[in-house]
């Protein structure tokens, strides 16, 4: 069996912020009624986290839940340990209108860090990331330039930002190049 690695393999790049391959992720994709006891009881246990609220992530220590939609969650966990927590996940919504999908290897998991992340950000995604209007525990999906991403804000003011498979390598070079040295706006 071949090990499983991230699309990026490690890449970093220093500028005005610091874009880098986080590494694996697990990811499983949740569809149902986000009302349901049940599935935030199954949540919850899967993930150690509370249910989000509209346009916000819940962290805790080994896991996270994203609201992506009215209907659908995105649980971020251990990557060795997805397969295993959507199997209890599935047994603990049977009987519910609901569908659990690990979607782990079919994503990128980058990591912005720095000064400059916020503005380098800025300069890829239409959304006002301006510090009163997005900040910690903060979620969106958006596009990255001419891609899907979704992405959020940590308490130390990095992001984490997750973007199809197919399209990490294009959202590392676009994220390398808005954090070029010289290419600081200053706006924040």
């Amino acid at each position: 069996m071949s090990k499983a690695v991230s699309e990026l393999n490690g890449a970093r790049y220093a500028g005005l912020a610091e874009v880098a391959d986080a590494g694996l992720r697990g990811m499983i994709t949740l569809r149902g009624d986000l009302d349901s006891a049940v599935l935030k009881s199954a949540v919850q246990a899967a993930t150690g986290a509370g249910m989000p609220g509209i346009g916000r992530i819940s962290v805790a220590a080994d896991g996270a839940v994203a609201w992506m939609s009215p209907d659908e969650l995105l649980l971020l966990v251990p990557y060795e340990e997805a397969d295993a927590k959507l199997a209890a996940l599935q047994a603990a919504l049977a009987g519910e209108h609901a569908l659990a999908v690990n979607v782990s290897d079919a994503r990128t998991y980058l990591r912005l860090s720095g000064e400059g992340a916020r503005e380098v950000l800025a300069k890829v995604s239409p959304v006002d990331l301006d510090p009163a209007a997005f900040g910690p525990g903060q979620f969106r999906r958006s596009r990255l330039a001419q891609v899907a991403g979704a992405f959020w804000m940590e308490e130390d003011g990095s992001f984490g930002i997750i973007c199809f498979r197919s399209v990490g390598e294009y959202v590392f070079k676009l994220l390398k190049t808005a954090a070029h040295p010289q290419s600081k706006v200053g706006v924040y």
